[in-house]
């Protein structure tokens, strides 16, 4: 017995050892920063000694002793140098690295999974859309298993900082149904009570908790530490909780700062609790009171590695674990902590206080030592094996259909996919839609009732047998739509994890969200962050513009053409016709899921257009070179002998393109008319021929040649900057029709001679320009 209990102290001895070593390693990361490294530029480099030291605790009990390698852990941003520290006393990190905080090529400010050169799990520095990633994460785990087999287990962690629980994102997210059935979910708030600039004056512990606990989750609360524990069982002991209890989150971070004399006078408060805690605080040395005041559970190692072995993993939990910012530091307890650092004076003081070699700030353990043991055995078991990323399956790039009749673009998309289950049911088995409840109303309903809805248990359709049912909802582990509530910041950051399962399990998928076109804005951040961190997707904006006349201004975008260029590791279309969204999607489809790949936003109208006006060839070849075009971004639509003009249109807006070409040829006035399917592409090619950009831009000599140099009409059903650019191709003369106000309710040809839209519009500015 006695054994038993030197070896447990020992390895708590070793594992508190690590956790002092850690504080050290990630305070003198963020110090040579900006302390050590020259900076010539004299500009800040920041870093968060602070916000770290608060998490030390956390994370070494976290990586030390409960994780697995099958686990994974979304750290919050500002603790981004303990993870540094931790994977360097794992060895996962090489020494030079330690230097190279925030300098370029280095230690990202905050984590990420793209960038650093250390295992990162989850990219995080996006407030609200890190700390919720691994619930997606966990989604899209369960389901490759259920389509694909084991992708191996472990629980999903977040490590969130309690003022990200003031971001919606969180809420949105922890109340999603899809949520509530998560056991592998595990949130560990560090609870310090501090935000950027202040002290929180009050903390909404309570609500949360019973917000978590009304969505389904565990909760469980480590305020206290075993020495507080253990003054609260002595005489005197109820008055001092009931005290710290009471008091204001303010007064005990003042109290934090107070030396033991002070704290003797200031703890007992007033009232008829003074006498029996001034009577326990009394029998204390000054050490031991000053170590009480900061014994809290998110710091005591032991109370964090025992709440570990109660998480319930049939429901997602939540630990709210109460810290100090700038736990063991001089700052500690300091409102203004947050970006501080520690002087060179503190930093020696430091040094002797922690036991660090002060000739050798970056020192690993000894061999030999208990340290170094368990930090071995700790590598050792988090250990991975190397993921080998299968090669997504091929798709192709035509299906060989030409429409007829008239159709729109947002009705080729659910048609794309039916095809594919037939013409590439290879790729088709990796393809994977996700809406927020507009399934029906964007055209997915026969791939829907295809391929069925994806739920980790089989669920009874209780409507199969209603003959008045269009829409069937079959729910099984191999259905390939998730359907998650009205929140698009939920849907696109299921998409990135979606996306990101090349790269965590080997297992390429191809996803689709989709989502109403003006509601893109609202989901671009976490969307945009989902790419940065790697996963790869297609974004389908849809019903677009003004063109949805009925449903007035707030369904109207406006911005969305543009954003879509503006968007790093994205490739942004807009298709005229079914012909062009079917090429353009499944080129779409073909860049995703590998290291080179590339996400997509495809936005779609569900204006009727005769499908006859995109005059596909029917020679074969010509066919492959529109093709081409128009996946790498234009096509001449109409060529005139000797054009007097260009009208270059986007998307539905080609209809009044070509009228007004009509028009414009009767009154003597010859144009070509182009068809712009990627604004996006065209722009790159355009920076290339500038030597800008290292992309192909061949597709300018062809669309927009020298010879063809004529002054120039843009059209498009969005802010009408988005073309803008296609006049400094051969440098002409331009004006740019589009919309950029509010829309109104109408009737097409109202709402397009409201905004400039109409073929009226695109005759008088022609001849304005040739006049």
């Amino acid at each position: 017995m006695t054994g038993q209990t030197t070896s447990k102290e020992t390895g708590l001895e070793a594992l508190a050892a690590v956790e002092r070593r850690v504080l050290w390693l990630s305070t003198a990361i963020v110090d040579h920063a900006n302390r050590v490294r020259p900076n010539p530029s004299g500009l800040k480099v920041g870093g968060h000694q602070a916000s770290s030291a608060s998490m030390t605790s956390i994370m070494t009990s976290l990586w030390f002793r409960a994780l697995t390698a099958d686990d994974r852990v979304s750290v919050k941003p500002h603790a981004s140098p303990v993870l540094h520290a931790i994977n360097y006393l794992l060895g996962e990190l090489d020494v030079s690295y330690l230097t190279s905080l925030r300098s370029f090529g280095g230690l990202q400010s905050y984590p990420s999974r793209s960038k650093d050169p250390d295992p990162v799990d989850y990219s995080t520095g996006s407030v609200g859309i890190g700390a919720t990633a691994p619930l997606w994460g966990a989604i899209a785990r369960r389901y490759v298993a259920g389509r694909f087999g084991s992708a191996g287990g472990g629980r999903q962690y977040s490590l969130p900082g309690d003022a990200e629980l003031d971001e919606g994102a969180i809420w949105e997210a922890v109340q999603d149904p899809m949520v509530a059935d998560l056991g592998e979910i595990v949130w560990i708030v560090d609870l310090n009570r501090q935000s950027l600039d202040r002290v929180v004056p009050s903390m909404a512990v309570d609500r949360w908790r019973g917000m978590f606990a009304a969505a389904g989750w565990q909760v469980l609360v480590l305020k206290y530490g075993r020495l507080l524990e253990e003054l609260f069982t002595r005489s005197g002991g109820d008055a001092l909780r009931t005290r710290i209890d009471s008091m204001g989150n303010p007064e005990y971070q003042r109290l934090l700062r107070c030396t033991p004399d002070v704290l003797r006078e200031r703890l007992p408060g007033k009232g008829s609790t003074a006498e029996p805690i001034a009577g326990l605080v009394a029998e204390l040395d000054d050490a031991t009171l000053l170590a009480a005041l900061r014994n809290l559970g998110g710091h005591d190692l032991v109370a964090l590695t025992e709440a570990y072995a109660r998480i319930d993993d049939t429901r997602p939990t939540v630990i709210f674990a109460y810290t100090v910012k700038g736990h063991g530091l001089p700052s500690e307890g300091h409102p203004q902590n947050h970006s501080s650092l520690l002087t060179a004076g503190q930093m020696r003081e430091l040094v002797g206080r922690l036991g660090t070699d002060p000739d050798d700030r970056w020192a690993r353990f000894a061999d030999g030592t208990p340290e170094a043991s368990l930090c071995a055995a700790a590598a050792e078991r988090l250990r991975r094996p190397i993921v080998e990323a299968r090669r997504p399956p091929a798709v192709p790039n035509d299906l060989g259909r030409t429409p007829k009749g008239t159709g729109n673009t947002q009705q080729a998309l659910g048609r794309v996919l039916l095809d594919l289950t037939r013409m590439a049911p290879g790729a088709a088995e990796r393809i994977v839609t996700v809406s927020p409840d507009v399934s029906s109303s964007t055209n997915l309903g026969g791939w829907l009732n295809k391929v069925g809805v994806w739920s980790h248990t089989e669920r009874t359709d209780w409507f199969a047998d209603d003959a008045e049912t269009i829409l069937h909802w079959l729910e099984r582990p191999t259905g390939q739509h998730v359907e998650l509530g009205i929140a698009e910041t939920n849907l696109v950051g299921l998409l990135g994890e979606l996306g990101a399962t090349w790269s965590r399990w080997g297992q390429p998928l191809l996803p689709i969200g989709v989502v109403y076109d003006p509601f893109v804005n609202r989901a671009l951040e976490p969307w945009s962050f989902g790419i940065y961190a790697g996963g790869q997707s297609i974004l389908v904006g849809t019903p677009s513009g003004v063109s949805l006349a009925p449903e007035g201004g707030a369904h109207q975008s406006i911005t969305t053409p543009s954003l879509g260029i503006e968007q790093p590791g994205c490739v942004s279309y807009e298709p005229a016709f079914v012909i062009d969204t079917e090429w353009c999607l499944l080129a779409a489809l073909g860049d995703l899921g590998r290291p080179d790949g590339s996400s997509a936003y495809l936005r779609l109208s569900t204006r009727p257009v005769d499908q006859a006006l995109a005059a596909v060839p029917a020679d074969p070849a010509a066919r492959a070179r529109r093709r081409r075009q128009v996946v790498a971004g234009a096509y001449a639509l109409r060529r005139v002998e000797r054009p007097a003009v260009t009208i270059a249109a986007i998307g539905a807006m080609v209809t009044e393109a070509l009228a007004a070409a009509d028009r414009l040829g009767v009154l003597g006035v010859p144009a070509d008319v182009v068809c712009v399917t990627s604004p996006d592409l065209i722009f790159r090619a355009l920076q290339s021929r500038r030597g800008l950009d290292d992309g192909p831009e061949w597709i300018l000599g062809q669309v927009f040649p020298t010879g063809r140099t004529v002054p120039m009409v843009t059209l498009v059903d969005g802010h009408p900057h988005t073309l803008a650019f296609l006049a400094t191709i051969n440098n002409v003369p331009v004006t740019t029709l589009g919309v950029s106000r509010f829309g109104q309710s109408g009737s097409l040809a109202e709402l397009y001679r409201h905004h400039g839209l109409d073929a009226d519009s695109v005759v008088e500015a022609a001849l304005d320009l040739i006049d």
